[in-house]
Parts: structure tokens; C-alpha cells; sequence
């Protein structure tokens, strides 16, 4: 196969859409439809909003399937592309309806989006990191648990549970996000 081509289920989920394939539009919202819904939800912090976007990505979807161009990339990044922009159209639109503050706005919009870029890159390191360091975060951070803790669920010592939780927080590094001073895990960093 050309390095080049999109992969094989891109080409057929397009092939589907484009034929009208009520099924292919199930298929794709099943596998996609959390990725759009948290991504919008991130970008405008609203749930309804979430959902508005969530049914117009997907209906742009269905009405447009020879939108898609694998020369850009997968169905997947084609998608949450559409999600971005559409998100921020309509931060726009409820922004942009006047006052004389527009560029603190403006700024504010920025933020946001970069606040949902960089979520996002989290959420995809995250999700594509060994599963015995994605366990030692999800214990610290969601769980609050501190590495003791996380230690004994785990099974493990408490160094390699410290190894886990550092390799982890090098990796979602690179996504360029600091957790808040409120999302450190028990037992770490300075106390109040």
C-alpha cells in the first residue's frame, strides 16, 4: 500500500457515506462520537452547545462525505478537524455579537483554544500510552490516590509506582499542559 493511501476503513466508511448508507453514519458515530462530544464540551465549556455541535459535525458528515480528503489524513483527524471549527465558529458567533471589549474576547477565544488543543494532545497521549503507566495516572489523578496507594492496587513497589506516575507526566509533558495546583495527586508537591 502507498505510504500515502488513507487506511482501508477510511476508504470504505467514505465509499458507505457517500452511497447513503444509514448503517456507515451508525458506524461512524459510534466510533467517533465521544471525540466530537469532548472536544466541543472542552472548547465551550456548555454541554447543549456540545450536543449542537455533535449533531452538526455529523450531519455535515452525512451530507458531505466526499468532503473528506485522505491526502489530509485520517477520517478520525478530519473529523475533529471539523469539530475545531466548527466549536470555534460558534464561539465566535456568541463573542463577536458586539461590545466594546472584542479584544479581550478575542484573547479569551485564543485561550480556550489552545486550552483544547492542548487537552486534546493530553487525551491522545494519554490514551496511546502503556496501559501499567495510564493506570498509575488514572489512580493519582482520578482516583486520588497517592503512589503508596497506587502502589498496593497496582501490586506493585512503591519506586515503580513513582517510575510509573514520572514516565507518565514526562509523556503527557510533551503535549505541553501543566496539571493545575488543584490536580496534584495527594501526598505530592508542597502542602498547603
Amino acid at each position: 500500500m502507498a505510504k500515502d493511501a488513507p487506511p482501508r476503513w477510511d476508504r470504505r466508511m467514505q465509499q458507505r457515506l457517500a452511497r447513503g448508507e444509514a448503517a456507515a453514519l451508525g458506524e461512524l458515530y459510534d466510533r467517533f462520537a465521544a471525540l466530537v462530544h469532548s472536544q466541543a464540551h472542552r472548547m465551550l465549556d456548555d454541554e447543549d452547545a456540545a450536543d449542537q455541535v455533535t449533531r452538526e459535525v455529523f450531519g455535515y458528515v452525512w451530507e458531505n462525505p466526499d468532503a473528506y480528503d485522505p491526502k489530509h489524513g485520517s477520517m478520525r483527524s478530519w473529523v475533529a478537524r471539523l469539530t475545531h471549527r466548527r466549536s470555534v465558529q460558534r464561539l465566535r458567533g456568541t463573542r463577536e455579537a458586539g461590545g466594546p471589549d472584542a479584544g479581550a474576547r478575542s484573547e479569551e477565544l485564543e485561550h480556550q483554544v489552545l486550552k483544547a488543543t492542548a487537552a486534546a494532545r493530553a487525551d491522545y497521549i494519554v490514551a496511546s500510552m502503556p496501559a501499567p503507566l495510564r493506570a498509575a495516572l488514572e489512580l493519582a489523578y482520578i482516583q486520588r490516590r497517592d503512589y503508596r496507594q497506587a502502589a498496593a492496587d497496582l501490586g506493585v513497589t512503591g519506586d515503580e509506582a513513582r517510575r510509573r506516575l514520572r514516565l507518565g507526566l514526562q509523556l503527557l509533558a510533551t503535549a505541553n499542559i501543566r496539571p493545575s495546583a488543584d490536580a496534584t495527586p495527594p501526598g505530592y508537591g508542597p502542602t498547603p
